[in-house]
């Protein structure tokens, strides 16, 4: 009987790795951002071809906001000056 069970659960497709499960668009904006933060083109050329432009981009403005949100939060700031600062524009 357990035989039998088993040959029901048993796949002809090999189990999947970690290195072969398809990343989300999260972690390809991570990976991305932080390449470009290091400036390692290897990586941010890897980073871009796990995901489609669009989704990428979506990731990347996700981050950016989260990013703006906690730095906003930790410097008791608005995440209007926090951002303005970042990207050396004057205060609002």
């Amino acid at each position: 009987m357990f035989d039998k069970l088993r040959k029901l659960w048993r796949t002809e497709d090999p189990v999947r790795s970690k290195q072969q499960r398809p990343h989300n668009l999260f972690e390809a904006a991570a990976v991305y951002v932080a390449a470009c933060a290091e400036d390692d083109q290897d990586r941010i050329d890897e980073a871009t071809g796990w995901v489609s432009p669009e989704a990428l981009s979506f990731g990347v403005s996700e981050l950016a906001c989260r990013a703006v949100i906690a730095l906003a939060r930790e410097r008791d700031e608005s995440p209007t000056d926090v951002a303005r600062t970042l990207l050396g524009l004057p205060a609002a």
